[in-house]
């Protein structure tokens, strides 16, 4: 075994991998000039649950990771899609679409070589730089902050699952203080488990200098005012992005941590917040284990759930991945060619295809791989996909939201209020269904657990609710570069990765 001071390998060279510069520092400063970034002593990230030292850092990623952040960052809109699901493509498409319109790459060599580094950028591609009018550009900004702010939470310093704040936050107590409409407050936060810390996150995105760095700090810090019982963190994560110049990072945090602070508690459960290296830091981790962890998964999930559930029987597929998905990973994904899928499939042969299901799908487990359902979202150059027990899990959900009466996307009194009342009133739909969701939570875990246990046995059909004639892992002509985590499955079109910008 390798020791874990050991650094891992240089990260293989995918055609969607990108190096990301982060700087990281312990409050706001102004903004690096393109000299000060560019010319930097770049020290290579090294993966791990903690924060590391101040400094210029080197990671390489890839865009599918960045586009996994894309689609599961912001606010939870499940709640208004139980009646009309056939938007879960749109909104989708939505959070993917100004990265795939706005983003180019660059060469960039750095001065000084750094292990690993692929000597490829993100950058702002001309359309944004000559093309775009402000008002786009601050809505692009707004969603590139929240994917970048994500994807460094979650990918690079191992938190988990974040939620918008508006719902009121990680301590039941405090909600009501979290839902002050008139209170400046952060966007996200998360429980960082090896850390034992809630964290409290704050995204801005374009380019982002120091006025927008203080008034995101500010709204750090009321928040942290809130919780100041409890031990947390900060983080403030500025993404500035620049015509001509390269995508970079500034992280700024601070621990707020004292001896008398109170233990974290669960979610909705009571326990002591989980710690220790073998916690999960996503709910996909531990979804055979740990009945809060399902739900989790489930929640964060329902949107892809409903892109699959309500696609259009021609748009789906089946799609072979490897049935023990416990690969070890640094970031959101496991990319597909970092396992050995490619061969597994191979050996499926042609003969199993002409075969009986029952005896196609024993062939397929034999071999020791699993069929997720999988669709192409459109208008966008990504396919979506989950497993069959993710799937029943969030159908059960689903089924148990209609019954909790989420509110109506398309409510009639909706349209005779102004925004600003539209907004609070969608906003009080929302924690009032979450409200009841947690009352019904020991029995909703339940009816979850037993539909996730009893799901490996059933046919897609089965789980569909009818017979469609699905494409059962047929080659596809667009050349897709592919990645799962331990429930789902994520594929990126390899002819709208970034273009050279």
């Amino acid at each position: 075994m390798i020791p874990g001071h050991v650094p891992d390998a240089p990260p293989p060279k995918y055609d969607d991998s990108f190096d990301v510069p982060v700087l990281v520092r312990s409050h706001p400063a102004n903004k690096p000039s393109r000299k000060q970034q560019q010319t930097a002593r770049y020290h290579p990230w090294i993966w791990s649950k903690k924060f590391p030292n101040d400094g210029w850092y080197s990671t390489t990623t890839t865009w599918r990771d960045i586009i996994k952040a894309a689609t599961e960052v912001g606010r939870d809109v499940t709640p208004h899609l139980v009646h009309q699901p056939q938007y879960a493509q749109r909104e989708l498409a939505a959070r993917v679409a100004p990265l795939y319109a706005y983003l180019g790459a660059l060469d960039f060599r750095p001065p000084y070589p750094v292990p690993g580094a692929i000597g490829r950028r993100l950058t702002l591609n001309p359309v944004y730089a000559y093309g775009t009018e402000r008002t786009a550009k601050n809505a692009a900004a707004y969603r590139l902050g929240m994917t970048m702010a994500e994807w460094a939470c979650r990918s690079l310093l191992g938190l988990g699952q974040t939620e918008h704040l508006e719902l009121g936050g990680p301590v039941p107590a405090l909600h009501q203080k979290f839902k002050n409409a008139h209170a400046k407050l952060p966007d996200l936060w998360g429980r960082h488990n090896a850390e034992a810390t809630y964290w409290l996150i704050e995204a801005k995105g374009g380019d982002v200098g120091l006025p927008a760095l203080r008034k995101g700090w500010e709204q750090l810090q009321a928040g942290s005012n809130i919780l100041a019982a409890y031990p947390h963190r900060i983080v403030l994560v500025g993404t500035s992005a620049r015509p001509k110049d390269d995508l970079f990072l500034t992280i700024d945090h601070n621990l707020c941590h004292d001896p008398r602070h109170r233990m974290l508690i669960g979610p909705g459960s009571g326990d002591d917040f989980p710690t220790g290296p073998d916690s999960p830091d996503s709910p996909e981790d531990n979804l055979g284990e740990r009945d809060d962890a399902l739900l989790a998964a489930a929640r964060a999930q329902m949107l892809i759930y409903f892109a699959l559930r309500y696609a259009p029987t021609s748009q789906l597929r089946t799609t072979l991945v490897p049935a023990q998905r416990g690969f070890r990973r640094t970031g959101l994904i496991t990319p597909l060619e970092r396992t050995d899928t490619a061969a597994m499939r191979a050996d499926v042969g042609e003969v199993a295809r002409s075969a009986s299901r029952s005896a196609r799908r024993n062939r397929i487990r034999n071999i020791g791989l699993d069929d997720f359902l999988t669709c192409r979202i459109a208008e966008t150059g990504i396919h979506l996909g989950m497993s069959r027990q993710l799937f029943a899990a969030c159908a059960t959900l689903h089924v148990r939201a209609i019954e909790l009466r989420a509110p109506s996307l398309l409510a009639e009194e909706a349209a005779e209020f102004i925004e600003d009342e539209r907004e609070e009133r969608g906003l009080d739909d929302r924690r009032n269904f979450y409200t009841h969701l947690e009352v019904a939570r020991p029995r909703l875990q339940r009816q979850l657990r037993e539909a996730y246990e009893t799901a490996a046995e059933y046919e897609w059909s089965d789980l569909l609710d009818y017979n469609p004639n699905l494409q059962t892992d047929a080659p596809s002509d667009e050349i897709v570069l592919e990645a799962i985590t331990p429930g789902t499955y994520l594929a990126v079109s390899r002819h709208m990765l970034p273009a050279p910008a």
